[in-house]
């Protein structure tokens, strides 16, 4: 007796079945997110990671296969701390040891010029 079954031993064939091929197109649309993530990003280096997961289980004489991809898209550029100085019970941008450049014209009148 001749069998007329289809056997997959190929990843990539396995991949286009999950799901009736729909984890297939929902793989190259997490792709397509990544790559314009990566366009669209500022700096000249960035990463994104597009991680496949398939968990396979055995149920008696037959195994399931549950797929799911998590993209990681790359990380946007961090904000820069901004320095304060604890001050009279609240904070100062000045440093205490630096006069105020701020604080508006001052009398240079008393200069002796050189």
């Amino acid at each position: 007796m001749e069998r007329n079954e289809r056997i997959v031993r190929s990843f990539t064939q396995a991949l286009g079945l999950l799901n009736r091929g729909k984890f297939s197109e929902k793989l190259d649309a997490e792709l397509g997110r990544a790559l314009e993530a990566l366009e669209q990003h500022p700096e000249e280096k960035a990463k994104a990671t597009l991680t496949v997961t398939l968990e396979l289980t055995k149920l008696g004489d037959k195994v399931d296969i549950k797929p799911t991809c998590k993209l990681k898209p790359p990380e946007e550029k961090g904000l820069h701390s901004t320095t304060f100085w604890p001050l009279e019970g609240g904070l100062s941008v000045q440093h205490p040891s630096q006069t105020d450049m701020f604080a508006g014209p001052r009398d240079a009148s008393a200069r002796v010029s050189g």
